[in-house]
């Protein structure tokens, strides 16, 4: 799919989710950017903001299956990957599939998961397979995680490994609407009869997967791959921070900018491209100082001062035009 279609097809989906789901469309286009680069979302909210909604509403979209899993402390990796079932008529064991074989997986309140369940997600996130007593068995594709948790209620979670964070393309908050989206919300619900809105299907699951084959085709300029490199490579050498990101990042950073430049109808990158998603790109992937954490500094904050002091390239828009 070239990028004129893939962007026409992305303002439709975001423009369907939309009609679904309350929440600024820049939150909403950055979940759609994990997923044309072929990542996952990691989302931080408090219940009763929409993120099963918005699951939901992107995988009907997308045209794709969809599953939810709630994570609890007494979850079994068996519950999420599947299991082998004895077969009285056969008498063989078969493997019965878990809730990780859809399309789109929304993982409710991640971090309430043992670290042995959590790192069953780790081989189905980044190999797009699961092993289960020995056997391999390969997940759907596309295969698109949305992952929650809340930030409040820390008692009885399991912090999320950086292994695993780093498996997250993009970390985002869906927040709470203003005071116009809240009244929005409720104009909705008032015109429908149904408790929960629906969004409808735009696109079939072989143009869901077409539209990740985009950003393919988009072209980044020496200078703009450079300052990309810099942003990351800054995040190492920052005071406030004991562990940068990580080369994995940076190229996650280069597959984000090429995801944002084909959502927005462009064959090139430019270095606000790069500027917007590094935010949601690395700041999760951060690790702070002692000294940093008891100061409570955020670490978007960092990333934001990085973009601040580095120098910014200048591209030609008329000769990539």
């Amino acid at each position: 799919m070239n990028v004129g279609d893939c962007a026409a097809t992305c303002r439709d989906i975001l423009d369907e989710v939309s009609r679904a789901v309350v929440a600024d469309r820049s939150v909403l286009r950055s979940i759609l950017l994990g997923y044309l680069s072929r990542g996952h979302v990691l989302l931080e909210d408090v219940p009763g903001t929409g993120k099963t909604l918005t699951a939901r509403s992107f995988a009907t979209a997308l045209g794709l299956s969809a599953s939810r899993v709630q994570f609890t402390p007494d979850l079994l990796p068996s519950d999420v990957t599947g299991t082998h079932v004895f077969n009285e008529r056969t008498r063989e064991f078969e493997f019965q599939e878990g809730p990780l074989f859809a399309n789109v997986v929304l993982a409710d309140e991640i971090n309430r998961a043992s670290p042995k369940t959590q790192s069953a997600l780790l081989e189905a996130m980044e190999e797009g397979q699961v092993t289960v007593d020995g056997d391999t068995h390969a997940l759907p594709d596309p295969f698109f995680v949305i992952a929650t948790q809340n930030p409040v209620e820390q008692e009885g979670t399991f912090e999320l490994p950086e292994a695993q964070k780093d498996r997250f393309v993009v970390k985002t908050s869906l927040g709470f609407p203003d005071e116009a989206g809240e009244l929005e919300l409720i104009d909705r619900r008032a015109e429908r009869h149904e408790q929960s809105p629906s969004a409808s299907r735009v696109c079939d699951g072989r143009t869901a997967s077409e539209i990740r084959t985009a950003p393919e085709r988009v072209h980044v300029e020496r200078d703009v791959r450079k300052y990309l490199v810099d942003v990351a490579r800054a995040t190492r050498e920052d005071r406030r921070v004991r562990e940068g990101v990580s080369p994995r990042a940076t190229q996650r950073l280069f597959e984000a900018s090429r995801a944002l430049a084909a959502i927005q109808g462009r064959e090139f990158v430019t270095p606000d491209d790069v500027n917007a998603v590094s935010r949601p790109v690395l700041a999760h992937r951060l690790v702070l100082t002692p000294d940093a954490r008891v100061g409570q500094v955020d670490p978007r904050d960092v990333v934001d001062d990085i973009l601040a002091d580095l120098s910014v390239p200048s591209v030609d828009v008329r000769r990539r035009a």
